[in-house]
């Protein structure tokens, strides 16, 4: 009877996926939970050790993307025996990561299944922070902890510190791998120009010369380990329905991120105050990040005027995704070490 009770609360709850052993030492259990706007559904994932039964502040970290790829296929992708989602649950970490609607396995917003000129960009920054808020306080209230450390990468970082600045009681400590800032000067490289639509489309040839943007000719051939890309590409575009049909294979991308970078990026306007973070913080990123460079990484340093401590990471031979590089595991360890430790200023 009791067990019959439980089922039923977790169904009228959101709907659970697939509980599975990610290996012989990790749990992974995939759910499907409400956001806030009717009929929209977001993809949450969660690994943890096998038997995990207590739950803290202090080990829980939920991670988001950035403005063209899911979740799952970059911070779950096991490459040479692990991804970054397993690497940290190996710690003793309760680790999640989301979908943003219009990403993975996500709901799609209407506007995508339709031509995409007919509509105007969707999916902006403040509706992703929103679903931000719809994973952090569903993670909060299923572990019945008060607050956890957030993750994000790229415009991911732009969701997870605007939503730390507004609900600073409810994060932990906060990872920005790749901060987005004031860009000084031209378009970010997700920007074609012309009138922007509902969404974009790329491909994969798209996606491996945005990677490499900025990668000496000289490094281009060592930076990825051999058959990386070609799995990440293959899980990735496998995750639109539409665009896994075409041939060749194709992701849509909702444009909200890169109207956000017209009228405030690039205009000189910040989306949200830095100095309105009151967590500690730790900045990640790589010397040859043609999408983000390193004078965001900086300027934005130095706003973090009243986080109680800050930690800039700078790692050589890099990208913007070198999360699945060979140095990733200089960002790996770097932020597991934050993530770790507790640190308090001597007297």
């Amino acid at each position: 009877m009791q067990v019959k009770k439980r089922v039923f609360l977790i169904i009228a709850s959101f709907f659970l996926l697939s509980p599975v052993l990610a290996n012989d030492k990790l749990e992974m259990t995939e759910y499907m939970i409400p956001s806030d706007t009717p009929g929209i559904s977001l993809y949450v994932r969660n690994k943890h050790p096998v038997g995990m039964k207590k739950f803290s502040n202090e080990k829980t970290v939920l991670y988001v993307h950035g403005s063209t790829y899911p979740a799952e296929t970059a911070f779950d992708l096991s490459l040479g025996g692990t991804s970054w989602m397993e690497y940290i649950a190996s710690k003793g970490y309760d680790v999640w990561l989301v979908d943003i609607r219009g990403y993975g396995k996500s709901t799609r917003p209407a506007e995508m299944d339709q031509p995409a000129e007919q509509n105007a960009p969707i999916v902006r920054t403040n509706v992703a922070v929103r679903d931000v808020s719809s994973a952090v306080d569903y993670i909060l209230k299923k572990r019945n902890i008060n607050k956890m450390n957030l993750l994000g990468w790229s415009w991911g970082t732009t969701m997870m510190g605007k939503f730390t600045a507004e609900n600073n009681a409810k994060v932990n400590k906060l990872v920005l791998y790749a901060p987005q800032w004031l860009r000084q000067g031209g378009a970010p490289l997700t920007d074609k120009g012309g009138d922007l639509p509902a969404y974009r489309v790329v491909s994969i040839a798209d996606t491996k010369s945005r990677w490499l943007n900025g990668v000496p000719e000289s490094a281009k051939a060592s930076l990825i380990p051999a058959g990386w890309f070609e799995k990440w590409s293959e899980a990735t575009f496998e995750t639109d329905p539409w665009g896994k049909t075409q041939n060749p294979k194709k992701l849509r991308a909702p444009n909200g991120t890169v109207q956000d970078a017209r009228e405030f990026w690039t205009a000189g306007k910040p989306v949200y105050a830095p100095q309105d973070i009151r967590v500690p913080v730790m900045l990640v990123h790589a010397e040859w990040d043609a999408d983000l460079p390193s004078y965001m990484l900086y300027e934005y340093f130095t706003k973090l005027e009243n986080a109680p401590y800050k930690i800039m990471l700078q790692i050589s031979e890099g990208t913007h995704t070198i999360i699945m590089e060979k140095n990733r595991m200089l960002m790996f360890r770097g932020v597991q070490e934050f993530l770790d430790t507790s640190f308090k200023p001597e007297q």
